[in-house]
Parts: structure tokens; sequence; C-alpha cells
């Protein structure tokens, strides 16, 4: 079945961008509850706090430059994930504390520090207003805070204050109280995990269940040290006063600096591969921003069909640099559109392509990915290229996920380019459905599909 021509009448000129939204009216409306939520909660603490008034204020500063300087120090994890470790940590701490300092406590006091007197509401308070001038800064050079990520962070604090400083008026022994800062540091974790799993399920598009594993593998190891370090601080504040916050905070402070080399590792890693995939287009092998419009492609079907967010990095590099076994080409393929070319001539390139990758060390399975992205997802009768062969007269099994993604993205990109015309993308999505069950993975295309129908309107 031959492919229909990449190349049609010359085209209109590009249609007009529509201008940019506000920001506002980009905000989910997932998010736009939480945000609201959260500012409801802090308006209510603020507002019986000022009732009130502050109580031991000499405490609630010293938490709060903690809790300022936190988040002064916030970062970004892998994902887009904005964090703050040390400024989460120091507001725990003080939802969990119970005294503070030897000195002058009563007999029998837990810890036998000076008993803390703060309410719940007063942890909120303290925390929202120490988190804005903290951010200040970051505000002043153009750098606000992400508002869910924000409201996140209070809800957290406010669970934990919520149901452990109601129990202090219980007369509760030291053990119990430990117990009981475990169970409300966890659950303020899952909370946490859960709502970031549902704001990031619809800015993405992904499957709920997918979106927690996916928090999860990412921040249950940082949700697990700024949680220990909360309790550590709160013992260690009852039993030898503020200055245990310096000495205590030390590990989360060591834990953000990992995370954080961690993340301008991994940028770094991404943009290198960016970089290289872009060697195509200058040598003139394949059409501009090619690679860049199949990584989106690939994506967006891998997210629509429940890849994890691990397999995802490992799609988008797989994606990015599908085409780098061209170079070796002497001629090019006229318009860099590898679907117009032969089957052996695909499989060589996509095999050349992999033994290019291979040479970094480090992405062993990026290369498998490109090589088998040649390879139709219905076995053929000849072995395939990584050298499958028949067991007990059955077909070998096809080619992984990743690789019929990429080959149905790049077969839809290489006949439709940068046109914005649906008629057209219509027209190559039900001839890759006639191509469905033998060179392309049904699933895949109908994937394909409904990414593609989900672009605005031109």
């Amino acid at each position: 079945m031959s492919a229909p021509s990449r190349r049609a009448a010359p085209q209109a000129a590009p249609p007009r961008q529509p201008a940019p939204r506000p920001a506002w009216q980009a905000v989910d409306a997932g998010q736009l509850l939480l945000v609201s939520g959260a500012a409801l909660l802090v308006i209510g603490a603020v507002t019986q706090v000022a009732a009130s008034g502050l109580r031991q204020s000499n405490i609630a500063v010293v938490f709060g430059v903690l809790i300022a300087l936190g988040e002064l120090f916030r970062m970004v994890m892998p994902g887009n994930r904005e964090v703050a470790p040390i400024a989460t940590a120091g507001a725990v701490g003080y939802a969990l504390l119970v005294g503070v300092g030897p000195r002058g406590a009563p007999r029998g006091a837990p810890f036998g520090g000076v008993p803390a007197t703060h309410s719940a509401l007063q942890v909120v308070a303290v925390t929202a207003v120490a988190a804005l001038l903290g951010s200040l800064p970051h505000v002043a050079v153009g750098r606000p805070p992400r508002p869910d990520a924000v409201a996140r962070r209070l809800i957290s604090v406010a669970v934990v204050a919520l149901c452990f400083r109601p129990l202090l008026g219980l007369d509760l022994g030291w053990r119990v109280l430990l117990v009981v800062m475990v169970v409300t540091v966890v659950l303020a974790c899952a909370v946490d995990l859960g709502l970031a799993a549902l704001i990031r399920a619809e800015a993405v598009r992904a499957r709920f269940g997918i979106a927690v594993r996916d928090e999860f593998n990412a921040k249950a190891g940082l949700c697990a040290a700024t949680g220990a370090t909360a309790m550590l601080i709160a013992v260690a504040t009852t039993a030898l006063g503020p200055v245990a916050l310096a000495v205590f905070t030390a590990p989360i402070l060591v834990t953000q600096v990992a995370f954080r080399r961690y993340s301008g590792i991994r940028a770094t890693y991404l943009q290198t591969v960016r970089a290289l995939s872009r060697v195509t287009e200058v040598g003139g092998y394949v059409e501009r921003d090619h690679s860049r419009r199949v990584s989106r492609l690939a994506v967006a079907m891998g997210r629509e069909l429940g890849m994890s967010e691990g397999e995802l990095l490992e799609l988008e590099y797989a994606a990015l640099m599908h085409d780098i076994g061209q170079l070796s080409l002497g001629d090019p393929i006229p318009g860099g559109a590898t679907v117009l070319a032969s089957p052996g001539e695909q499989r060589r390139i996509a095999e050349l392509g992999a033994g290019v990758i291979e040479q970094t060390g480090v992405l062993d399975g990026v290369a498998r990915i490109v090589r088998l992205s040649s390879d139709p997802y219905r076995a053929p009768a000849a072995p395939p290229s990584d050298g499958r062969v028949e067991t007990d007269g059955q077909l070998p099994p096809g080619p992984p996920l990743a690789s019929r993604i990429i080959k149905v993205a790049n077969a839809y990109d290489d006949l439709v380019g940068d046109s914005t015309d649906r008629d057209r993308g219509a027209a190559v999505l039900e001839r890759l459905r006639l191509d469905s069950a033998a060179e392309y993975d049904p699933s895949v295309v109908e994937a394909l599909s409904r990414v593609v129908d989900r672009r605005p309107r031109t």
C-alpha cells in the first residue's frame, strides 16, 4: 500500500497565532478550587489570630524565620514539581511542637519542656505569612511561586496542625504523642501526594492512578525526609530549645542540595539530547522542528496509553533522536520522510541511530526503542532487526510500546509536517488506520487520533 504524497499544493500563509491567554485563564479548575480552599483557610486563620492575639510570639518568630528561609530556597524537581522541603519541615515541626526548652517547665510536662500553647490556626497563619515573606524576593525578580504548590504545602501543614494540636490537651504520654506524630505526618504526605496527583492528572491529561504512582516515585523519598526532619525538630526543640532548629535542619538541607543537583543533571541531560536532535535538521536531513513535533506527539500518546513518568522520559529521549541514523545516508531522503523509504532503508536508519545512541553508555534503553521503531506492529516473515526468532511455532512478540508510539508519531508528522489543515490530518489518520494491525498498532493510532482531536482548531 503506497503512502500518500507528503508534498501538497503550496500552503497559504500560516494562520495568525491567537493572543496568549491571561494567566488566570490558564489555571485549571482543580487548581482554582485548591487555591481557593487554601486562601479561605488562611483568611480564617489570620482573622482568628488577629482577634485572639499571637501566643508565644518569640517561638512563632523563630519558626517563621525558618519557614521564610525555606521558601526563599525552594527548588523545582524533575517534572516541574515545586517543593520547599526546609519550609515544610519547619512548618510541620511548628505544628508538632509540644514545648520549648527544659528550663522552667512544670513537672510532668511532655519531654520536660515549657508547653507550647499556640493553636492549629496560629500554625496556619504563621506558615502563610512566613511563606509570603520568603516568596517576595522571588516575586521581585519575576519568579513567583506556583499557587497550587503553595496551597498544597499550606493544606498539608493544616492537616498536621488540626489533627495533632487538639490532642495536647488530653495529657497523653510521650510514647503516644510520638505515634500520633508519625501518623499525622504520614497522613499529611498522603494528602499532599493525592492533591498533586489530582492537579497533575488534570493538567497533563494523565490517568489518576498513573499520576499517583508518578508523584509517589518522585516525591516519596523527599516527603519521608521532610517528615522525619519535622519530627526531629519538634522533639529537639522541646528538649533543647530554639537552638535545636539550626542543628537539626541540617539533614533536610543536605537532602535538598542532593535533590537540586539531581534535578540540574537531569535538566542538562534533556537539553543535551534536544541539542543533538537538531543535528539532523541543521544538516538538512529532516524538516525543521520535526524531532520536537514527534517528541510532543509521542509523549502525549504515551500519557494517553498510561505510561509512567519514567517511561515517558525515555520515550521523549528516543523520539528526539529517532532520526539520528539519517546522518549516515549519502543522499538525504526527500523531506526527511522515512515513512516513504523502503522497509530495509528504515531498518538501516534505525539500526545506525541506535548504534550512535549506545555509544553514550547510559542510554541503552533508548537505543533499543529507536532500534525497534522501524519494525512493523506484527512480526514480518523475516527476522526483525534485533534478532528475535520464532519459538514453538509462535510469532515473536512485537516491538515495545514506546517503539510502536514513535513509529506512528513519526509517520504522522512525516505526512502532515507543520500543517494545521485538519482535513489533511484526518486523511493521514485514516491511512494509518488502514495500515493498522500489520504496520501500526491500532491502539496507538487511536491514541494519536484522540491527541490530535484535542488540538485547538484553526
